[in-house]
Order: C-alpha cells, then structure tokens, then sequence
C-alpha cells in the first residue's frame, strides 16, 4: 500500500489543537472516528443520521457511528440532512475544522464555510475515479487493478475539491466489496489522521484533481442481479462489487436465490460444457454456466432461508439442466 502527498504516520512533535466536528454514518467511518478521538484533538460534535429499523424485528437502532460516539463520551447530533436547524447546532459547537466520511448528506453553504478550516473527506477512491455514493464497490465492477482512498477538501461540487493525500491498494482475486473497504477505513484512518495534523500546524497542501472523473451512484437490489450471459470474468467482478451489499443474485424457476459465495474455476463439469445460466453438480461441486466459462457456486441462500452451501441445497432441489435467469 503507498501513500501520495500527505503522510498518514503520526507525528512525532506536537501539533495545534483543533476543535474537530466528525460526520459520517457506517461502520466504514468508525475507524476514523476512534482515531481522531485518540489524537490530541478534541471532538466537539458527532454529526450522523438518525437511528434506523433494522433487522427481522425493524428495530430501532444507532447507527454505528452514534454508537461509538456514545461508547467515547462525545456529544451527538443526529440529522437526516444538514439543514438550517443542523447547521446552527454545529456552529454551537465552534469547530475549527470539519471532517466527514460516508455521512450520506451533502455540506453545502453556510455550513460548509462555517469550521474556519473547512471541511475535509475521506473518499473510498483513487480521485477524480469513482466519485459517489459506492466507489468500491464500482470499482470492482468495473473490474480496476488498483483502488485507494483520499482527504480531499470539501467543495460545493461532488467529491471534485483539491486532494491532500491518498493511498493506493492493488485489488485481488478474492477481494469483495465488504472485505476490501473494511481494510480501506482502517488504513484511511490513519490517512485523515495524518492531514488533520498538517492541517492544525500549517504543513498539509492540497493538489488539484488530475484526469477525467467517474461517478459511483449508489447500487439497488437491481443492481445485484448477475447475467449469465456475460463472461466469467464480467460475473465474477459484479458478484464481488455488490458482496455483501445488497447481495449478489438470480431467479431459478421464478425463486429468487442469493449468491453468498462464488469463486472462479478451472474444472469443468461433468461431460459438456454449460449453456449460461445452466447449473450442474460434480461431486461435492456445484457449477454454472456463463458465456464463456463455468463459476464455482459455494455458498446460497434461498428465499426465507439462512445461508448454506450450495451443494446441500442443490441436493435438496436441484436437478440437471435448472437455468438461472
């Protein structure tokens, strides 16, 4: 992993004390969070969206970040956007500086001119590639060799301000969505922690954005739904981008299956090859067809059912020839 412009290693002299607000949402902002909250900042407000039901049960819950903002003592001020009445609770609080990562709201004006040094963001994405919503997961999409994050500064465009550092990760075989941008909020923790503290004493410098941008909508159930018509390689990459969320999947005589777990394959199946969509067992091993090369089907979960692997499903309802659609 390597790292542009600013350092994400901590300093080893003493910096000035910012006053810090943090928003952000998912588990993928709660590294940042606790990093700040451990560095001689002081984190004057925690900005996230209100809590959400969840679960079978739709109950009620924090949402990761209100949660470990509770477990570090530090004040909270849920918002489903930043309006005006979320605006003057944080300029109550007197930031100097703004950070945000994966909110899921826009900063726009007043409240992105009221911390005297801005805001700053951390992005899941090698910018200007992937500006949006789900950078990681459309990168692996899109099938790219290399993936990253970067501090930008906030402006009122989207993810398109002048860049204060990034790092770079080469993307593998088994990377999916969940795993890679797990790893990603950790080491881009340690990155935002680095560019506050060049913030606070006056060493961090921002760069322009350089190349055409791509753009990360964020991806619905529609999205996750795998054509067998496509190559091996064209599958495997969206099974990996929309893993675990929202979940990779296909019909099978009007069922709705979802994929927890495919992997590619160098076998075949037995005797002929398979047709897109067609899936056939081999011993222990169930496969599917795809217009170029069998995948390795593991792990299923049928409709109203957990998770489990696709051989003891297959035995219980499979047959030679079923298609996916």
């Amino acid at each position: 992993m390597s790292y542009r412009h600013g350092s994400a290693r901590r300093r080893q002299w003493s910096v000035q004390k910012l006053r810090l607000v943090f928003a952000g949402t998912p588990a993928a902002a709660v590294p940042s969070l606790e990093r700040l909250a451990a560095s001689g900042h002081e984190i004057v407000a925690v900005v996230t969206r209100p809590a959400a039901p969840l679960g079978r049960k739709r109950l009620l819950t924090p949402s990761p970040v209100a949660q470990a903002a509770e477990r570090l003592g530090l004040p909270i001020v849920e918002a489903a956007r930043l309006d005006a009445e979320a605006t003057a609770r944080i300029a109550a609080s007197e930031p100097d500086l703004g950070v945000i990562v994966a909110y899921g709201g826009l900063v726009r004006e007043p409240l992105l001119s009221t911390p005297p040094h801005g805001w700053i963001n951390l992005h899941f994405s090698l910018l200007p590639a992937w500006r949006g919503a789900a950078p990681v997961q459309h990168a692996l999409i899109a099938g790219e060799a290399e993936t990253g994050a970067a501090v930008f500064r906030l402006v009122p465009e989207l993810d398109a301000g002048d860049v204060f550092a990034d790092l770079r990760r080469t993307i593998v075989a088994d990377d999916t969505a969940g795993a890679l941008l797990d790893e990603l909020a950790m080491s881009g923790a340690e990155l935002l922690a680095g560019v506050v503290d060049g913030i606070a004493d006056g060493t961090a410098a921002a760069a322009p954005q350089v190349g055409e941008p791509s753009f990360a909508p964020k991806l619905g159930i529609d999205d996750a739904r795998l054509n067998w018509s496509a190559s091996a390689a064209t599958v495997l990459a969206r099974y990996r981008g929309v893993t675990p969320e929202p979940g990779a999947w296909t019909t099978i005589e009007g069922q709705r299956l979802k994929l927890l777990e495919l992997a590619a394959s160098s076998d075949s199946p037995p005797e002929t090859s398979l047709r897109p969509g067609e899936l056939a067992a081999s011993g222990r091993r169930l496969f599917i067809g795809t217009a170029d090369a069998p995948i390795e089907v593991r792990r299923v979960q049928p409709a109203g059912r957990t998770g489990m692997a696709a051989a003891d499903w297959w035995r219980g309802s499979g047959r030679d020839g079923m298609v996916a659609e």
